[in-house]
């Protein structure tokens, strides 16, 4: 069970969410939830039961941005990311279609980004997660011909689990 300073769930629950979230969210491409923001950025919003995702980013190439979950209405679990073409040589939506399919195949226990490795066409995605759920780190890359085209860091974790400042 994981409690912060006015909610408890479980981390199976979190994990479940965010799993469901993940699909849901930018990889899905539909941009249904997807809002414009005055201030340039984009969010996209997910809500089942009493969590909610909260994605906003900014970019196109590169790009970054954070996600947050609450849990009835209290921020639990955050996770910031940002993200490049490493060349200039090519299209960057070919690139980014590539990682939004490898994005709709993550992982059930760790849904953090993609699958540890996904190939479509003549692209290699990799993904390398550090740690848990609860603390975390990764890198992720495309790879085309034995060349990185794109690479991502993400980190982030539970938030607002012991009384604070």
């Amino acid at each position: 069970m994981i409690i912060n300073n006015r909610t408890q769930f479980s981390k199976k629950s979190l994990q479940n969410f965010l799993y469901n979230a993940n699909l849901a969210g930018y990889a899905s491409g539909n941009g249904k939830n997807w809002f414009k923001e005055t201030d340039g950025s984009t969010t996209i919003i997910y809500q089942q039961g009493k969590f909610k995702f909260h994605d906003n980013f900014f970019g196109g190439e590169p790009y970054g941005g954070r996600i947050i979950i609450s849990y009835a209405g209290h921020p639990t679990w955050i996770m910031i990311y940002y993200g490049y073409l490493t060349t200039k040589n090519l299209e960057p939506n070919i690139v980014y279609d590539v990682l939004r399919h490898a994005l709709l195949h993550t992982s059930k226990d760790l849904p953090l980004r993609g699958p540890d490795c996904y190939q479509e066409k003549d692209f290699t995605y990799n993904n390398f997660p550090f740690g848990k759920l609860n603390h975390f780190s990764g890198i992720e890359t495309i790879v085309q011909d034995n060349k990185t085209i794109y690479q991502a860091v993400y980190h982030g974790g539970l938030v607002d689990v012991q009384k604070g400042i």
